[in-house]
């Protein structure tokens, strides 16, 4: 198989929130998820770092003509990083990338709130591909849900938005609510 890919374990999870031609889900192993914060906004986003004897699911999404311009521009804090995901049914394997936080753009001591609607983004997706239980995984290999969430669905602050269902929602709120996540209103 020709072509580029990233592996996608955030918002690239949701096909709504990207134009790539092909996806597929995969799983990426020595690697776990975490809510960073850096110096560049205010509200921590996803990054992936290495984590051997972790595994995180995803989607491997084809980079349009491997032309790597848009999508550099649309992940601009991170850097890419070779990787060797598996699952995803493609032969021969393609040549696979994925994006981790730049070390010069982390701010570990910075604790914004998680913005709802760029994680509704992210369950959303997940639900979409790999059902309840993926969600759940999710959720489980993820770290840093030691900070708030800011409920900004009234006024989506996160540029790629999408409306889910009530049901999507209290799927979303029942998960933050088993882990105890405090929830912020918008003021």
């Amino acid at each position: 198989m020709a072509g580029q890919f990233v592996f996608g374990y955030g918002s690239l999870v949701n096909r709504r929130s990207h134009g790539a031609p092909r996806s597929h889900p995969a799983r990426l192993s020595g690697w776990r998820r975490e809510w960073c914060q850096t110096n560049i906004r205010p509200v921590p986003f996803l990054s992936a770092r290495p984590a051997p004897g972790h595994r995180i699911t995803g989607l491997i999404a084809e980079v349009d003509g491997g032309d790597w311009t848009a999508l550099d521009a649309r992940e601009y804090a991170y850097d890419r990083h070779d990787a060797d995901p598996h699952g995803h049914g493609l032969d021969p394997a393609p040549r696979v990338q994925v994006y981790a936080v730049a070390a010069k753009h982390r701010a570990p001591d910075a604790r914004g709130p998680i913005l709802m609607s760029y994680l509704d983004v992210v369950v959303q997706g997940y639900l979409t591909e790999f059902g309840k239980d993926g969600v759940a995984e999710f959720f489980a290999t993820t770290d840093g849900w030691d900070r708030p969430v800011l409920n900004d669905r009234p006024d989506p602050r996160y540029s790629r938005h999408q409306q889910l269902s009530p049901a999507e929602q209290a799927l979303v709120d029942g998960h933050l609510a088993a882990l105890a996540v405090a929830v912020e209103e918008l003021e």
